[in-house]
């Protein structure tokens, strides 16, 4: 289980977090794709679940995906936080074209690049508060002093200090969110994905979630949210809708 949950997290050679490094070495858009589809096939039954979507997101923008259940949204964001590939079509994070990547270099670049927050948390539960924060920097090969400092900057920002050494089972859902979203910003990744963040909370829960996005965009974060509540379209820069698997506006 650890060697999966490694996997989605590299090395950074930046030592604070405050604002999120936007990465330089592509003049294009953060993400670029270019009549991207994605098939399934089950049972010699395909099933299509995007059809030639074509998308940028720039450097700091913060883009809203929208649309019913089943409309492609999580397969969207899995091709975009390069959990899966495309069938047809060309993608690019930050200049990469990921087609050209074999398995072990499209690892070392999600890690690198992407921060992940998902709607179930997917926190340790035998870990405290500290240690699932703490996570992604040990895989980096950090020193503990720094690892140390990073930790308790990101839970005091997040009004989590007084829970480090609690347990997740032991925190509300907002606040395992919370816990979450200072794990997935920890790595400095150039885009946080964020993967229906306020569908396990109340709607005060949900909106201090989305507080805490715009907090970040703020700061310089590149966001791309998946959800299907129409709430936080107007909170964002620009909202995309799918449905069927295209995008319709």
């Amino acid at each position: 289980m650890f060697e999966r949950i490694r996997s989605l997290f590299s090395s950074s050679d930046q030592s604070r977090f405050t604002t999120l490094a936007r990465d330089d070495r592509a003049s294009g858009p953060l993400i670029r794709m270019e009549g991207v589809s994605r098939t399934f096939v089950v049972d010699k039954v395909e099933t299509h679940a995007l059809s030639g979507v074509d998308l940028d997101v720039a450097r700091g923008e913060f883009v809203a995906v929208n649309g019913p259940s089943g409309s492609g949204k999580s397969t969207l964001l899995s091709i975009a936080g390069l959990m899966d590939r495309p069938t047809s079509g060309r993608y690019l994070l930050n200049g990469t074209d990921v087609a050209t990547l074999d398995a072990r270099s499209l690892a070392t670049t999600r890690n690198r690049e992407v921060g992940f927050i998902f709607q179930s948390f997917n926190l340790i539960g035998d870990l405290t508060v500290a240690e699932n924060v703490e996570l992604p920097l040990t895989y980096q090969g950090l020193p503990a002093a720094e690892r140390r400092e990073r930790v308790a900057a990101a839970l005091e920002r997040f009004e989590l200090s007084d829970r480090a050494d609690r347990m997740p089972s032991q925190l509300s859902g907002g606040h395992q969110q919370r816990v979450a979203v200072a794990r997935a910003i920890v790595g400095n990744p150039s885009v946080l994905m964020a993967d229906e963040p306020t569908g396990n909370l109340s709607s005060q829960q949900a909106e201090a979630v989305i507080e805490m996005l715009q907090e970040l965009h703020r700061g310089g974060s590149t966001i791309l949210l998946v959800t299907h509540d129409p709430r936080w379209a107007s909170v964002v820069e620009r909202s995309v809708e799918l449905f069927d698997g295209q995008i319709v506006s």
